[in-house]
């Protein structure tokens, strides 16, 4: 089923993978890395379907987050549990599965989807961080392929890729958030004080003011106290 060119030329790999690493040191956004690595992993590896479910901790459940497949019903199917199916059980024991023959195969949930999309065997290799698994990277083929050992090393060294791109960018999200969250504070810290002085409050009434004008003007009490700074600043100039 795979060109025999394309699977054994060092060059397409080395150059696939070389796209996916600059890929995860630009300025791309997540989803358009993520879409770019299903992309290139599907053309060099000559798959019909490439894609990338992520793991929500909450819920135990997995759903795609990338594929290149242009199919509504593969991009649309219901999530995974945990344990559940072939990808389920590959994020659940943190170890690859080949499929020779998804159809036939007793833990592959989706056999419609698989016929009507003509799939056939399927590697599924987990996605993980110091050991701790956040998604599955899928690899469906339209004919009948037994994946050899080289194949499962190439696609772990793309899921590996992708784990540390979706990790630095969840820790990007929760840096950014904390930071908001502590710039938020001196704000709102720096506005109390400057209402205490004015207008001679107590701390918690000061506080209160800022939060009972924020929620009657549906503004956050940042927003409010930056306006009460620049309004205090303005005067001072």
């Amino acid at each position: 089923m795979y060109k025999k060119e394309s699977i054994e030329s060092a060059r397409d790999i080395i150059e696939a993978l070389s796209k996916i690493g600059h890929a995860i040191t630009s300025d791309l956004y997540l989803e358009d890395i993520l879409n770019l690595i299903v992309t290139v992993t599907a053309e060099v590896m000559n798959s019909k379907i490439c894609s990338i479910m992520l793991l929500d901790a909450k819920r135990n459940e997995l759903t795609i987050k990338a594929t290149q497949s242009m199919s509504k019903e593969y991009i649309n199917k219901n999530p995974l549990k945990l344990g559940e199916g072939v990808a389920g059980k590959v994020a659940l024991e943190n170890t690859p599965a080949a499929i020779y023959d998804i159809i036939n195969n007793d833990d592959y949930k989706s056999k419609d989807i698989a016929k009507r999309e003509n799939l056939f065997s399927m590697l599924c290799i987990p996605l993980h961080v110091k050991g701790r698994v956040i998604g599955v990277l899928n690899l469906y083929t339209s004919e009948p392929h037994k994946f050899s050992d080289y194949e499962i090393n190439i696609l772990s060294t793309v899921a590996d890729a992708a784990a540390i791109v979706i990790e630095n960018s969840k820790l990007m999200i929760e840096t950014n958030i904390i930071r908001e969250e502590l710039e938020s504070r001196k704000s709102v810290e720096r506005a109390k004080g400057i209402l205490m002085s004015e207008l001679g409050l107590a701390e918690d009434e000061a506080f209160k003011k800022i939060q009972k004008f924020a929620m009657n003007n549906r503004k956050s009490m940042r927003e409010v106290s930056e306006a009460i700074i620049m309004s205090h600043d303005m005067k001072n100039i």
